[in-house]
């Protein structure tokens, strides 16, 4: 009889370690995001997170249109949420590869600055937000830059760089090309790229990465660049006067968003997680620790770390917003007269 009672309870055990082993696999989140800061993003977010959770947590990483392209092969699946750039997630959007979220499960949302709430329509939020505009070396550029307009100054002459078209804010210089030449870009792509074409003599480099601005800079081949925020810490570390210019006509909003594709196999998990990483908590530490600029209305920054990121309401109200289902239409179109300008 005792044996019996020490073999019952043996299967009992070993039938509770399947069912645990079963669950934990069950409690898996799949993340696919970029992969840098990742000391960071470990300390800030997935070790925190995974003791609220009690899940473990896998990575799929690499750049916005590789991670989206493997998702759209694999019909959505294979992922729980997708971090990317606001442009590739519109496209994923239009691919149907997302869910729609439902807000009651990000009770967050209501602490975040209303564009990142739903920028693009009843898809993922935004967990950061950033700025394109122009940046200078106010000790080599005189006057200060002060108008996207300035980019075609003579005295700039083969001093200036532009993001490559490929790249994020690539098609935004298309976007300030067609402004300068008082047309709409999307109607209006001749004289938008005669503009373009204007701009040449004094564009010495486009630059397809952050890094290859900062040595463009700190060479001192490049007086004056249009750039996201977030290479600004790194610029002034290598030229501290540069300096993030004051457009009277404005800087271009960028977010970063989070989307739970469709062939999600844990939402629920997907959702905790989103709501999580828009916790007044974790945006404090990232922004503080220079990971990304805060997108919640609650986290309190001193100027000293705030002057590297888009912060505050007055900043961010003053954005302006980029249609990228009309970007993403016409893309095709400007990369092939970009490339006949610039010759790559």
């Amino acid at each position: 009889m005792k044996a019996i009672r020490i073999a019952t309870l043996a299967t009992v055990a070993a039938l509770a370690a399947a069912g645990f082993s079963a669950s934990a696999q069950a409690k898996t989140l799949t993340i696919s995001w970029w992969g840098y800061n990742g000391e960071k993003m470990t300390a800030n977010i997935i070790e925190p997170f995974k003791k609220i959770c009690g899940c473990d947590i896998v990575f799929e990483t690499g750049n916005n249109a590789d991670r989206l392209n493997k998702l759209k092969l694999r019909g959505g699946k294979g992922v729980d949420v997708i971090y990317l750039s606001d442009s590739f997630s519109q496209l994923g959007i239009e691919q149907g590869l997302f869910q729609e979220v439902d807000p009651a499960k990000i009770p967050n949302l209501a602490d975040i600055y209303e564009l990142g709430r739903a920028p693009q329509g009843k898809y993922g939020p935004a967990y950061t937000i950033g700025r394109v505009g122009l940046v200078y070396d106010s000790a080599k550029v005189n006057p200060p830059i002060t108008t996207w307009a300035d980019l075609w100054r003579a005295d700039l002459k083969g001093s200036v760089s532009l993001p490559g078209i490929t790249t994020t804010a690539g098609p935004m210089a298309v976007m300030e090309a067609g402004k300068h030449a008082g047309v709409d870009p999307y109607k209006d792509a001749d004289k938008t790229f005669e503009a373009v074409t204007a701009l040449k003599s004094n564009v010495v480099k486009n630059y397809n990465t952050g890094s290859e601005l900062v040595n463009l800079i700190s060479t001192g081949e490049v007086r004056v660049a249009m750039a996201q925020d977030f290479t600004l810490a790194s610029m002034q570390a290598a030229v501290k006067t540069m300096t993030w210019a004051k457009l009277k006509d404005g800087d271009i909003a960028t977010l970063n968003t989070v989307n739970i594709p469709k062939g999600s196999e844990n939402a629920d998990l997907a959702y905790q997680f989103i709501n999580f990483i828009l916790s007044k908590d974790v945006q404090q530490k990232e922004a503080e620790q220079g990971v990304d600029a805060p997108i919640s209305t609650k986290v309190e920054l001193t100027p000293d770390q705030a002057k590297i990121w888009t912060y505050g309401a007055e900043q961010v109200n003053a954005l302006s917003r980029i249609d990228y289902a009309k970007m993403n239409a016409a893309k095709t179109d400007w990369i092939d007269r970009w490339n006949e300008v610039f010759g790559q």
